[in-house]
């Protein structure tokens, strides 16, 4: 049974013994895969700002998250920051780094407390060596972080106005994270910032903050603290295809 640890988090000590197992990269390997997996993993448990690792540090491994949020941003040397996305439990942070040995690429920041299990680096490898079924999900994993960085880097370059990026990551973060209710509404939790969906979409905060008002004068949607109500799904979509 998972342990109750710092931050209010139920911690998962084991591979082995994690109760949603069946959900996640390497949880449904086979069970000498799985304990080799769990004899080279340190759980940890991190608090909401904690930096995993930082642009341009050598790659050391990787952290699988296994509770918690983590968001993965670029910075320029000017200061500016893009947030490519945010990691939800289940994924695996630093890999393309860790796999090709490279410094890592981007920052990763924990937006929630959160349980992210660090792997090293010459471990990690060989233990892809003595697992192929583990290599091939890698390499599936790798081509998603690579379509998946493919679509934003498209969106933020061919999307027309910052009202349709908007709308867009708001359909975006509800298909994934949104509760239907029975008025046809869609509610969710947004753990991010202002700041941070600005960083996300290629805009100011100040855009982000208006623009917001905006949707909630339309009745689009209604906000109240991290929990944001999605009140016209239709018009959304629409802003996103006009």
């Amino acid at each position: 049974m998972p342990l109750q640890g710092p931050y209010g988090l139920r911690i998962i000590e084991n591979c082995l013994t994690c109760p949603v197992r069946g959900d996640r990269l390497f949880c449904d390997l086979p069970p000498d895969a799985m304990r080799t997996l769990a004899s080279i993993t340190s759980p940890a448990t991190y608090p909401k700002g904690a930096l995993l690792f930082v642009q341009g540090q050598p790659a050391r491994g990787v952290f699988v998250v296994c509770i918690g949020r983590v968001k993965l941003s670029v910075s320029s040397a000017d200061g500016k920051t893009v947030i490519l996305r945010v990691a939800e439990a289940g994924e695996v942070v630093g890999l393309p780094s860790t796999i090709s040995g490279l410094p890592y690429g981007v920052s990763a920041e924990v937006l929630e407390p959160t349980q992210a299990n660090f792997i090293p680096q010459d471990q990690f490898l060989q233990f892809l060596r003595q697992y192929g079924e583990a290599a091939l999900r890698v390499a599936q994993l790798l081509s998603n972080i690579y379509h998946t960085a493919y679509e934003e880097i498209r969106s933020l370059g061919l999307s027309g106005s910052s009202a349709e990026k908007l709308a867009k990551f708001l359909l975006d973060w509800s298909s994934q994270h949104g509760q239907q209710e029975q008025d046809g509404e869609i509610r969710l939790k947004l753990p991010l910032t202002h700041e941070e969906i600005a960083q996300m979409i290629g805009a100011s905060r100040e855009t982000v903050t208006r623009l917001l008002a905006e949707f909630k004068k339309k009745q689009l949607v209604r906000v109240k603290g991290s929990t944001l109500v999605i009140r016209n799904r239709a018009a959304l979509e629409n802003l996103v295809s006009s």
